[in-house]
């Protein structure tokens, strides 16, 4: 119903009016009584086969929401609904900020992609931290953290912090996002020696609590073999527990949309079918060279099991879907559960 009914219309709008639309209906019917319970029920497909025990964390199934659909935890408990084991809230920043100017999402449909330069667009950490008091829904969130625009990156680790000390009460595990192409300067924290930096500096802010929490990584598309290679480095040296492999590419390689479309869209992030591969890639490599030695969630062109399965079978424990959504729709959530179920019990 979603691609015959609503994604027509939705993508007869402005892709972030499309995207605030959404977010409004699934506010309003999915806390009618009878509506939410009939999604919850028509959602609830779960399989002993799609738990996974991971940083000390039970998934009830090994399908998360990715960053970036729900930055500031405004739809936590709708979107539970929809069967997710894991949903991911921001990028969040210590301050609230409007991001670049728009327009600053577009649509490749013929790519089935998305290119976005967002730039961190969220209310504030201490907004989202409100939210997550109130949340009924017992599914798993990560917080994913990053810095102000206005921030210099000598002074990143303060915002990273700050994040990490208010969301800390009320997140299962963060996830330190420095591979973002939209906030200048951004990437450089992925350098080898800023990264080891921050992440120690993280781990021991972490570690000091009574409860510490799991840490992991986001990373680009973009890095070379040699700068993986540091990654694994890195990860063992700061004992970060993981990675998510991976955020959006800048590369505009293989695509079906003309260039004079890609020239007038300008710069951003691209996310999507066409980033597919190259995840998948980054996933296997890391996995390869670190002998699985820490676990990776896989994001990226996710559309359909098969999609989620080469993930998997590349060496991820766990998979985020967003982009895939937009274009097949919330169906996709249960297609992917019930073809997992029948993956595990081959």
């Amino acid at each position: 119903m979603y691609k015959q009914l609503f994604k027509p219309i939705l993508f007869n709008k402005d892709p972030e009016e499309a995207h605030h639309s959404t977010f409004r209906l699934i506010k309003r019917v999915f806390n009618w009584p009878i509506v939410g319970r009939l999604i919850e029920k028509n959602f609830a497909f779960e399989s002993k086969r799609l738990e996974r025990k991971l940083f000390g964390l039970n998934f009830k199934n090994p399908l998360g929401l990715a960053a970036g659909f729900d930055k500031d935890a405004l739809l936590i408990d709708e979107m539970a609904k929809l069967g997710f084991g894991f949903i991911e809230i921001g990028t969040l920043t210590p301050k609230p900020q409007e991001g670049n100017p728009k327009p600053r999402l577009f649509r490749l449909p013929e790519d089935e992609s998305l290119i976005n330069r967002m730039g961190f667009n969220n209310g504030g950490v201490d907004a989202a931290v409100e939210r997550l008091k109130t949340k009924k829904s017992n599914v798993i969130i990560g917080g994913n953290i990053g810095k102000n625009k206005i921030t210099p990156n000598e002074k990143a680790a303060d915002d990273y912090l700050y994040c990490l000390e208010a969301l800390h009460p009320y997140v299962d595990y963060f996830v330190v996002n420095v591979s973002s192409p939209n906030t200048p300067n951004l990437r450089e924290l992925q350098e080898k020696e800023p990264l080891k930096a921050l992440l120690s500096t993280v781990a021991r802010a972490n570690k000091s609590k009574p409860d510490p929490k799991p840490i992991l990584l986001k990373i680009a598309p973009d890095l070379t073999d040699g700068q993986l290679d540091d990654i694994v480095e890195i990860i063992r040296d700061t004992e970060t527990d993981g990675v998510i492999a991976t955020n959006t590419t800048i590369s505009r390689e293989n695509l079906k949309t003309s260039s004079t479309s890609l020239d007038e869209v300008g710069p951003g992030g691209l996310s999507g079918a066409k980033v597919r591969s190259r995840s998948t890639e980054v996933i296997r490599y890391l996995a390869t060279k670190s002998g699985n030695s820490f676990p990776i969630i896989g994001v990226g062109g996710i559309f359909t099991v098969q999609d989620a399965i080469e993930k998997l079978e590349a060496g991820a424990s766990l998979v985020q879907v967003y982009t895939g959504m937009i274009y097949e729709g919330p169906g996709m959530v249960q297609k992917i559960k019930r073809g997992l179920a029948r993956y595990y019990r081959a």
